[in-house]
């Protein structure tokens, strides 16, 4: 991409799909992304996954933007979180468990926060144990390593959203990967 191509973007849908609820069909949602004046739409498993591009450069015009399209179109609320492909990239170089060769990879998850939790809230998280589960809050993104499985862990989007007070959704080490490889325009 040249200097003045527009930005690539990476947003999540928070609860689409899940448990037969609030259910979107990948191809009626891209297709409101183009709609909404999107380029480059691509979306990845039925999640809510999709990178595409624009002009726009300020998130949270984004993040409403999606928000209401998703209102107009499907006919319910589903939080969107927006990352743009240098954001997610980074995101990815700092994880604390990546470089841990005791950890298993595919068991290492991010979980996005729609702004940076205040401080206060996020040390009366350091004391709690959820062994044999971890995590680590850095910036707006929480790391999780759930050896067990995240479905077995206490540590969801729910109560992340309780605690921190704010919006979260969680995406495994893989699809954060996939994610940002599907930025790159060739």
């Amino acid at each position: 991409m040249t200097k003045n191509s527009p930005t690539r973007y990476i947003s999540m849908l928070r609860g689409i799909n899940v448990g037969g609820n609030k259910k979107i069909k990948m191809d009626a949602l891209r297709q409101m992304y183009t709609e909404l004046g999107f380029s480059y739409v691509q979306s990845f498993i039925q999640s809510g996954n999709v990178v595409f591009s624009c002009a726009e450069k300020d998130i949270k015009t984004l993040e409403k933007s999606i928000s209401d399209g998703i209102l107009n179109t499907f006919g319910f609320e589903v939080p969107t979180l927006v990352l743009n492909a240098v954001e997610l990239a980074n995101t990815l170089t700092i994880n604390p468990f990546i470089s841990d060769k005791t950890k298993d990879a595919s068991y290492i998850h991010l979980t996005f926060l729609s702004v940076q939790p205040n401080d206060i809230l996020v040390e009366k998280l350091s004391p709690l144990d959820f062994t044999p589960d971890e995590f680590q809050c850095i910036g707006k993104t929480v790391y999780l390593y759930c050896p067990n499985g995240y479905g077995n862990t206490k540590l969801n989007n729910t109560f992340f959203e309780k605690k921190l007070k704010i919006v979260a959704t969680t995406r495994n080490l893989r699809t954060c990967n996939e994610l940002l490889n599907r930025t790159r325009i060739e």
